[in-house]
């Protein structure tokens, strides 16, 4: 945590959690090729083999666990990939939402390789939602691509057709997908009760996000870097995790001390997603605690 004051470290609500055995198995063998960093750019999650979902045995035909659907977005010009997730033991029905927000070079099948959709639980019912959003941190790269306007005119309409509700209730963001998910609940101020952060990707100074090579200039950066605008964030019960390895812990720290969470927790850890498969849990267990 190099510098940083003793006072800032008395400030900060840093909880060393040991969240291992909460980890689900299922998929690490891919991790190894798949340890992102925001500096890169590997080959997207969605051309890699899926995790299969386990059966459920019922007398009746049960809702679909994991669904994968096309919808066209004209806001980003394209087709895009939308994933659901939907605990077991779940009637169909409009069920709360959790949008989650992916990392750079990834894409939403990303929750899937991270075991999502084996974590949610019928004790705190929810949907989590995958969006494909790009590789430019959730903003609009050009005026023919905005996921910005995809998430607030195209999905409710999407959420409609998957039987899930129209307004989400939660966000979930890993790496690039926490600039994305904080910017969400700027703007969805009415309706986000609950945020959680894994491994946050943002930027203290214009220099470190212009390196990225994802925004149109510094005035897009400081209208949307989430560390300038913490007030807008205060209200909304967020949660942080983030490796103690990992190379933007500094903007976690900064993110934590400024913005007060509910949960700040940070344990042994590299930006990659072993780390992420540990803190997944944990996270969901969180945002399942606020419906």
């Amino acid at each position: 945590m190099s510098g940083e004051s003793g006072s800032g470290l008395s400030r900060r609500q840093v909880i060393a959690a040991s969240v291992g055995g909460l980890a689900t198995t299922i998929g690490l063998g891919l991790f190894g090729a798949w340890a992102l960093r925001e500096d890169e750019k590997p080959a997207r999650s969605d051309a890699r083999t899926p995790i299969p979902v386990p059966a459920v045995t019922t007398t009746t035909v049960p809702p679909k666990l994991l669904e994968v659907r096309t919808f066209h977005s004209k806001a980003r010009n394209r087709d895009v990939r939308v994933i659901t997730y939907r605990p077991a033991g779940i009637a169909p029905g409009t069920l709360p939402v959790c949008l989650a927000f992916h990392g750079r070079g990834a894409g939403p099948s990303m929750f899937t390789d991270l075991g999502v959709g084996g974590q949610l639980t019928a004790a705190a019912a929810y949907a989590v939602v995958a969006v494909d959003g790009g590789d430019s941190y959730w903003v609009s790269p050009s005026p023919k691509d905005d996921p910005v306007a995809m998430l607030t005119d195209e999905v409710p309409g999407w959420l409609a057709e998957l039987a899930v509700n129209q307004r989400p209730f939660a966000v979930l963001g890993v790496s690039m997908g926490a600039y994305g998910a904080l910017n969400y609940v700027r703007a969805h101020r009415d309706a986000v009760r609950v945020a959680a952060v894994v491994s946050p990707a943002l930027f203290r100074s214009w220099t470190e996000a212009k390196a990225r090579n994802a925004f149109t200039g510094r005035a897009q950066w400081e209208d949307t870097e989430p560390l300038r605008h913490i007030e807008a964030l205060r209200g909304v019960p967020l949660g942080v995790w983030c490796g103690t390895a990992d190379p933007l812990l500094p903007s976690a720290n900064q993110l934590i001390d400024t913005a007060r969470p509910v949960v700040a927790r940070t344990a042994p850890g590299g930006h990659d997603a072993e780390y992420w498969a540990k803190v997944l849990p944990d996270s969901l267990s969180f945002i399942g605690s606020h419906i």
